[in-house]
C-alpha cells in the first residue's frame, strides 16, 4: 500500500495515523485558519485514508481510497475524472496547489500534539523488580477448551494483522502474475512449452512460508512420538537436518514430500500410541476409572431465625411471640415456615416451590422481605418477615430463586451466576489455598455463609503479574473448583499477553450452551508495543445472549492519569472481540453483558497521612471522592455508562507482602524515591444493555492472601440471559409478520461538518443490517453541533425474523449514525424493543457515543407491532423477585407490592395514544392544579464544597424533591444499567401555558434535579410530605429515571411553562436511610433549581447531556417535524412535546401476574388499612418516638425501628433479649423501658 512516508521513511507532519474523527476536529477547531487541514487513517475502509480539511469553522472530509493497484486517490463525484498518485505525499503536494476542487486550498499542515516522555515516566510494572517482566517465550497466547480438551483458538490482532498481510500479498503476488507473466506463459505454450516458469516461480513464492510452517510442526510430532517410541523417523529428521538452498523446482518437490511425510507421520503417531496404550493396561493392574465428573455437592437445608412484620401480620393476635423460623430445602423444593409460640408448640406451614408467587424486598427497611403465597382458591396471603440482617435476607433470596430454577419446567434458565475475579499476583506463584476468593469472603460486601459455597454457573479469573504458565494456571484453578464443589469445571478459552491472563470456566451442564468464543489482546506497554501493560478479552454467546470479559493492566503512577485514560481508549478500540459484523461499535455495546475488571492503577488524589487516618477509621466516602476512576468517570473520559457496586472495603493496594495490617507507600527507583499511596487500584466494573438483568451480590476484596501487594478481589452476579429461541408456530407469514416501524427520528452530532447523514440498523433479530435514507432535513445554532433529522419517508421498516412478542421482548437494535462523505460512525446507540411493543408509537431518547466519548443524543418515535396471535408470554425467573419501593418513611401506608401492579400501569400507559389527556382520576392532584402555598419561594442552598460529588451537588441544590415510587435512588435488583429512558405512549406531564402577552418578562427557567440516594449535610431537612395516597390504583406513576443518563435541555416554549411547575404529591417523600457513597454506573449532571421556582412534577429529569451544554440554542429549536409539519404546534390548546426519557421504572423488573394474585393482594391491603383505621393514632412510628424521649432514652429510636419495633402495642410483648438485638445494652436503660411498659399494659 502506498505510505505516508517521505523520502527519509518519516511521516510528514500532516499525517495522524490513527487519530479519531473527534480528535481532528478539535485540532482544526484549535488551529481555527481557514485552508488548515491533516489527514488520518479512515475509520471506516481498512486502508484508506481521510483529509480534513477547515473551511470557515466547518470541516470538509474528503476519503482518499486505494484502487486495486494500490494508488490513491481522492473520492469524487460521478463523471470527475479521478487522479491516482503512488504515496499519500505526491497527492497532497497537488493539492497544496489552488483550483484543484477541494472547497480550499490546503494551505496549513495541522500537527499533532506530542508527548515527550522520559526515562521516569517509562511504564514498568508495579512489581518489586524495576525492570519489566520477560515475556513468556509467546507473548501472547491463548486457547479455548471443550469436553475433550485444549485446543488452539483465534489469535489475538497481532496475529489476524499478519494473517491480514499475508492475505494482501498473496492476492498481489497472483495479481501481478495475472496482469503480467500470464501472458508470458500463454506465450510459451503457444510455442509449444510444457511448462509454466512464470506460474512456478508465483507458485514457490507464495508456498514460501509453508516451509518455515511444516518444519515447526514436523519438530514438535517428532518430540511427541518419542513419548511413546524412543526410535525416530529418519525421513523426518532427514527434511528437518536438510539445510542446503534448493532451486524454484526443487523447493516445490520438497513440499509437497514434506506434506506426504507429514501425513503419514500422523497416522504412525496415533498407532505407536495405541500400542503403547494397549502394553500398558496389559501389563498394570486393572484400576477403576475415575468419573469424568463427580456428583455436585448437595445443597443442605437452611434455616433462618426471622421475626414477623406485624404490620402485614394478624392483628388480633397482638401480645404472642411473632418469631418464625424458614426452613429452605432447595433439593427437595419446599420452605417451611414454622412458628414458635410462647408455651413451646410449634405450628407450622409448608409451602412447595409453586406456591410461593413472589419476593418482595423492602428499600426503607434493608432486612425486611415480603414473601406472597398461593392460598386455596386462586388468593394469595403476603407476609413480612424482618431478618437478622441484610445480607440473610439476600442469602435466603438467592436460596429460593435456586430452588425455583432447580424445579423450573423450563428446558433453558432464565438466569445465571458469574464469578468475577481480579487479582495483581506480583509475580509470585499463588499460596495452596484461595479458597476465600472464590467463595466471596473477606472484607466488604461478601457473600453470606449459606451461600458461599455454592457454585457459580461461570467462573472468571483476571490476574495480572502472574508467572504461572497457561495449561498451569488453568489446571490449579480447576482443581481448587474441585475441591470445594466437587464439579469438574471446563475451560472455555484462556487469553495471555505476558503475563496478564484471563480464564473462563464453566459448569459441564452449560458446556453446549456456550459458542462464537472469541478471545483478543491490545499491548500499551511502552510506545504501545510492549506487553507488560495492555488487556486481554475473552467474549462468547450463552444461549441468545452475548458476554464478553475484559482483564487489564494500565499504566502505572500517581500523576499518570491521561495515560490510563488513553490506555482505556485504546483497548476499547482495538480489542478485537464479539461479533465481526458490529465493526462499526466499539466493544462497549457489542455485547448483551460486558464485564471490564483488573488493575486499573487509578490512585487516590490525597496526601499519604490523611488517607491512613481514614482507613484506620474505615471512613471510604472521602476516598473516594478523591479516586481518581470516579473523577475521570464524572468527567466522561472513561468507563462512559458503566456500573460499578458501591465500595466498602479498604483499598487494596500497596500492602506489605505477608501481611493485610500494613501499607507500604514507598518505593525506591532508580530516579529516587516514589511514593504509591493506597489505593482501589483493583475493579470490576459492567455495562449491560438496557432492560437487561444485573445484579451485583458480591463485591469485595480477601484478607488472608497475602503473598502480593494486591489482594484478590471479587464479584458475584446473577445475570439475566435468554435461550435460542425457537418459534412455536414456525417461521412467520406475511399475515402474521411482526413490524419495526419508525415514524421519525432526531439526532444532534458533536461536529463542525455539515454533510448529511444516514442510518444503520443492526440487530440479531434481522437477517441483515438495514440502512435508511439520508436526513431530509438538518439545522445548526451552534457551530459545533448539528440537528439532524429524518421522517418516516427516509427510515426502512424493519422485519424480525421472528415475530412472537416472547422473543422480541429481549432483542434489542443497534444504531450507528454515519456520514455520507466519509461512511465514518458520528456516533452509535442502542434501544430495548421491550417498551417499544405496541399498536400505538412510542418515544426513546438515549445518548450517542463513539470511541469512549459522549457525542450527541438521538430520540425518535417508533412502534414494534405484534400480531394478536403471538401475544403468549411468560415470567423470567429474575422479575419473581421485585423492590416495595412505596414505604413512607414516616407511615406504614403501602403502595403497589410488586411488579404485577406496575406492569398492569406500564401496559395501560403503552397503549394510551400520545396525544390523548392525561387520566383525571390520579390519586395526586395533576400539575395543572397547583396546591396552595405550592409557589412559595425556594430558598437558595449553599452551593457544596469543591470535594462533593456531582451526586451530592445536584441533591444539595434540590429543595423539593420529585415524588417518585423510588425513594431511595436507583436500586441494583434489576434493569439497573439503563442506558436510556423512553415515555410509554403518555403525553408529558408538563403542557405549555398560552404564550405570555408581547411586553411581558420570560419566566426564568427552571431544570429538575432527581432524587438522590443519599442527602448532602447541606441540603437542610428533607421537604414535608405530601398527604399519603395509595398508589396501587394510580394508572400513571412516573418513575424516577436512573441518575446516570442527561437528556437535552426543554425546547423554547416550553420553558415559560416549566416555571410554573410544582411538586407532585404521592407517597414516600421522606428519603431513605443514608448510604455510604454510593458507586454504580456515572454521576449526575447537578443543574440548579432557580431561587424562588418550585420543581416540577411532571417532569422527573431535565438535565443536559454534557456534550450538549455548549450547544443551548439547538435545544430551543422546536422539536421539528420530520414528517407532516413541526411537532411543536398545539394541538386543542396542548402543545406535542418531545420524549423526556421517562420509561416508568426500570429498577425493578416487570412481569406478567395473574389477574388473581393482583386482586388477593389489594384485597389484603384493604383489610389491613382497616384493621389499621380501627387502631387509631397510638400505633404510630412518631408515637414510638415520644414515648421513648419521654423517658430520655431516643438514642435507642432508630435500633428499635429497624429490628421491626416500630408500634407501642407491639412493644409489650418485647424481650429483654429483643432489647439487645436492637442495641439496648445497658441493663438499667433495659429495666427502665420494660417498666415503662409494664405500666402501660
Amino acid at each position: 500500500m502506498a505510505g505516508a512516508g517521505g523520502p527519509g521513511g518519516s511521516a510528514p507532519p500532516w499525517y495522524h495515523r490513527d487519530l479519531s474523527r473527534a480528535a481532528a476536529e478539535e485540532l482544526l477547531a484549535r488551529a481555527g485558519r481557514d485552508g488548515g487541514f491533516l489527514v488520518r487513517d479512515s475509520e471506516s475502509v481498512p486502508g484508506a485514508y481521510a483529509l480534513c480539511l477547515l473551511f470557515q469553522k466547518h470541516v470538509h472530509t474528503y476519503r482518499i481510497l486505494p484502487d486495486e493497484e494500490d494508488f490513491l486517490a481522492v473520492q469524487t463525484s460521478q463523471g470527475v475524472q479521478v487522479r491516482r498518485f503512488k504515496t499519500l505525499s505526491e497527492l497532497i503536494s497537488l493539492y497544496l496547489q489552488p483550483n484543484q476542487g477541494l472547497v480550499c486550498t490546503l494551505l496549513f499542515p495541522v500537527e499533532r500534539e506530542k508527548e515527550k516522555e522520559g526515562a521516569e515516566d517509562r511504564d514498568y510494572s508495579d512489581g518489586e523488580d524495576e525492570k519489566p517482566p520477560l515475556p513468556p517465550r509467546s507473548s501472547t497466547s491463548s486457547f479455548s477448551g471443550s469436553s475433550v480438551g485444549l485446543s488452539p483458538s483465534s489469535p489475538g490482532p497481532a496475529a489476524a494483522d499478519g494473517a491480514a498481510e499475508s492475505t494482501n500479498g498473496l492476492a498481489s503476488i497472483s495479481h501481478e502474475y495475472l496482469k503480467g507473466s500470464y501472458a508470458l506463459d500463454l506465450e510459451a505454450v503457444k510455442a509449444g512449452a510444457s511448462s509454466l516458469p512464470h506460474l512456478h516461480r508465483t507458485l514457490v513464492t507464495s508456498c514460501k512460508r509453508l516451509h518455515s510452517e511444516v518444519d515447526k510442526v514436523l519438530a514438535g510430532l517428532e518430540i511427541l512420538s518419542k513419548v511413546f517410541d524412543q526410535q525416530s523417523s529418519p525421513m523426518v529428521s532427514k527434511i528437518l537436518q536438510q539445510t542446503a538452498p534448493q532451486s524454484g523446482e526443487q523447493e516445490l518437490e520438497s513440499l509437497v514430500l514434506k506434506l506426504s511425510v507429514l501425513k503419514d507421520f500422523l497416522s504412525s503417531i496415533e498407532k505407536k500410541a495405541l500400542k503403547a496404550l494397549q502394553e500398558m493396561s496389559s501389563a498394570s493392574p486393572a484400576v477403576p476409572a475415575q468419573p469424568v465428573s463427580r456428583r455436585a455437592k448437595s445443597i443442605p437445608v437452611q434455616t433462618f431465625e426471622v421475626k414477623l412484620d406485624v404490620t402485614l401480620g394478624d392483628l388480633t393476635k397482638i401480645g404472642k411471640s411473632q418469631k418464625y423460623t424458614l426452613s429452605v430445602d432447595v433439593e427437595g423444593g419446599k420452605l417451611v415456615v414454622l412458628k414458635k409460640q410462647r408455651d413451646a408448640q410449634e405450628d407450622w406451614n409448608t409451602f412447595t416451590y409453586d406456591k410461593i408467587r413472589q419476593l418482595i424486598k423492602s428499600q426503607r427497611v434493608q432486612n425486611k422481605l415480603g414473601i406472597v403465597f398461593e392460598k386455596e382458591k386462586d388468593r394469595t396471603q403476603r407476609k413480612d418477615f424482618v431478618f437478622v440482617s441484610a445480607r440473610k435476607r439476600e442469602a435466603f433470596c438467592q436460596l429460593l430463586q435456586l430452588m425455583k430454577n432447580k424445579h423450573s419446567q423450563q428446558d433453558e434458565p432464565d438466569m445465571i451466576s458469574i464469578f468475577i475475579g481480579t487479582w495483581n499476583m506480583g509475580s509470585v506463584p499463588p499460596p495452596k489455598s484461595i479458597t476465600s476468593w472464590f467463595t466471596c469472603k473477606g472484607l466488604g460486601k461478601a457473600l453470606d455463609e449459606v451461600t458461599a459455597s455454592i457454585p457459580h454457573d461461570i467462573y472468571v479469573f483476571g490476574t495480572q503479574e502472574n508467572s504461572v504458565g497457561d495449561k498451569e494456571w488453568v489446571d490449579f484453578l480447576r482443581a481448587v473448583l474441585r475441591d470445594f464443589t466437587d464439579t469438574e469445571y471446563r475451560p472455555v478459552a484462556v487469553q495471555s499477553l505476558w503475563n496478564i491472563k484471563v480464564a473462563v470456566l464453566v459448569k459441564p451442564e452449560h458446556e453446549n450452551r456456550i459458542s462464537h468464543v472469541s478471545t483478543s489482546s491490545v499491548k500499551t506497554g511502552i510506545a504501545n508495543t510492549l506487553g507488560n501493560k495492555g488487556a486481554v478479552g475473552v467474549s462468547f454467546m450463552f444461549n441468545g445472549t452475548s458476554f464478553g470479559f475484559v482483564n487489564c493492566h494500565l499504566t502505572s503512577g500517581n500523576e499518570k492519569t491521561a495515560r490510563r485514560n488513553q490506555n482505556y481508549l485504546d483497548i476499547l478500540r482495538l480489542l478485537s472481540l464479539g461479533d465481526k459484523q458490529l465493526s462499526s461499535f466499539d466493544i462497549s455495546l457489542r455485547f448483551t453483558h460486558l464485564f471490564w475488571f483488573g488493575d486499573l492503577n487509578y490512585r487516590l488524589d490525597m496526601d499519604i497521612q490523611e488517607i491512613l487516618n481514614y482507613i484506620s477509621r474505615k471512613e471510604f466516602e472521602p476516598l473516594l471522592k478523591v479516586d481518581q476512576l470516579n473523577l475521570e468517570k464524572e468527567k466522561h473520559k472513561v468507563f462512559l455508562r458503566f456500573g460499578e457496586e458501591e465500595i466498602t472495603f479498604p483499598p487494596t493496594y500497596r500492602y506489605e507482602r505477608g501481611s493485610r495490617d500494613t501499607y507500604v507507600w514507598h518505593k525506591q527507583k532508580p530516579t529516587g524515591v516514589r511514593t504509591n499511596v493506597p489505593s482501589w487500584c483493583d475493579r470490576i466494573l459492567w455495562k449491560s444493555y438496557p432492560e437487561t438483568h444485573v445484579n451485583c451480590n458480591a463485591y469485595g476484596c480477601t484478607d488472608d492472601i497475602t503473598t502480593s501487594d494486591h489482594s484478590p478481589v471479587f464479584g458475584s452476579f446473577e445475570v439475566g440471559v435468554t435461550s435460542q429461541f425457537v418459534s412455536k408456530k414456525g417461521l412467520s407469514k406475511s399475515s402474521d409478520q411482526a413490524y419495526i416501524e419508525f415514524e421519525s427520528i432526531e439526532a444532534i452530532v458533536k461536529t463542525a461538518s455539515r454533510t448529511k447523514f444516514f442510518i444503520e440498523f443492526y440487530s440479531t433479530c434481522l437477517e441483515e443490517f438495514k440502512k435508511s435514507c439520508e436526513n431530509d432535513t438538518q439545522s445548526s445554532d451552534n457551530i459545533n453541533f448539528l440537528k439532524v433529522q429524518w421522517s418516516s419517508r427516509q427510515l426502512p421498516t424493519l422485519k424480525p425474523i421472528l415475530s412472537e412478542i416472547e422473543y422480541l421482548q429481549d432483542q434489542h437494535l443497534l444504531l450507528t449514525v454515519k456520514s455520507l462523505d466519509g461512511y465514518e460512525s458520528y456516533g452509535e446507540c442502542v434501544i430495548a424493543l421491550k417498551s417499544m411493543i405496541g399498536s400505538t408509537a412510542q418515544q426513546f431518547l438515549t445518548y450517542l457515543s463513539h470511541r469512549g466519548e459522549e457525542t450527541g443524543n438521538i430520540r425518535g418515535s417508533m412502534k414494534v407491532r405484534v400480531p394478536a396471535e403471538r401475544l403468549g408470554t411468560r415470567e423470567r425467573l429474575y422479575e419473581w423477585i421485585s423492590v416495595d419501593k412505596d414505604e413512607a418513611a414516616g407511615g406504614k401506608a403501602r403502595g403497589q407490592l410488586s411488579t404485577r401492579a406496575p406492569q398492569e400501569c406500564a401496559k395501560s400507559m403503552v397503549r394510551k395514544p400520545p396525544g390523548a389527556d392525561p387520566p383525571t382520576s390520579t390519586p395526586s392532584k395533576a400539575p395543572e392544579e397547583p396546591e396552595k402555598g405550592s409557589t412559595a419561594p425556594t430558598p437558595r442552598l449553599p452551593t457544596p464544597h469543591r470535594g462533593t460529588s456531582r451526586d451530592e451537588a445536584a441533591l444539595s441544590r434540590s429543595k423539593a424533591e420529585p415524588v417518585t415510587e423510588a425513594t431511595g435512588g436507583p436500586l441494583k435488583n434489576s434493569f439497573n444499567n439503563p442506558a436510556y429512558y423512553v415515555l410509554e405512549g403518555v403525553p408529558h406531564q408538563l403542557l405549555a401555558p398560552d404564550p405570555p402577552p408581547p411586553g411581558k418578562p420570560p419566566v426564568p427557567k427552571t431544570k429538575a434535579v432527581p432524587p438522590e440516594r443519599r442527602r448532602h449535610p447541606s441540603a437542610g431537612p428533607p421537604p414535608p410530605c405530601h398527604e399519603d395516597t395509595s398508589s396501587d390504583e394510580d394508572p400513571n406513576p412516573i418513575a424516577l429515571p436512573p441518575p446516570d443518563f442527561p437528556p437535552p435541555p426543554l425546547p423554547r416554549e416550553l420553558e415559560g411553562a416549566e416555571s410554573t411547575r410544582e411538586p407532585l404529591g404521592g407517597v414516600g417523600c421522606e428519603p431513605p436511610p443514608p448510604k455510604p457513597h454510593p458507586r454504580p454506573s456515572v454521576p449526575n449532571f447537578g443543574l440548579e433549581v432557580s431561587a424562588g421556582v418550585p420543581v416540577p412534577g411532571g417532569v422527573r429529569d431535565d438535565r443536559s447531556c454534557s456534550v450538549l451544554q455548549m450547544a443551548k440554542t439547538l435545544s430551543e429549536v422546536e422539536y421539528g417535524g420530520v414528517g407532516g409539519g413541526a411537532r411543536g404546534v398545539r394541538r386543542r390548546g396542548r402543545l406535542e412535546l418531545p420524549p423526556r426519557c421517562l420509561h416508568p421504572d426500570y429498577s425493578r423488573p416487570i412481569a406478567f401476574a395473574s389477574h388473581c394474585i393482583r386482586e388477593s393482594i389489594q384485597e389484603d391491603l384493604v383489610e389491613e388499612a382497616l384493621c389499621q383505621a380501627g387502631r387509631g393514632a397510638g400505633v404510630s412510628e412518631s408515637n414510638v418516638g415520644e414515648w421513648l424521649r419521654g423517658l430520655g432514652l431516643e438514642r435507642y429510636e432508630e435500633g428499635l425501628l429497624h429490628n421491626g419495633w416500630d408500634d407501642l402495642e407491639f412493644l409489650s410483648d418485647i424481650t429483654e433479649e429483643d432489647l439487645e438485638e436492637a442495641g439496648v445494652l445497658d441493663p438499667k436503660h433495659k429495666r427502665a423501658l420494660l417498666d415503662s411498659l409494664q405500666l402501660r399494659k
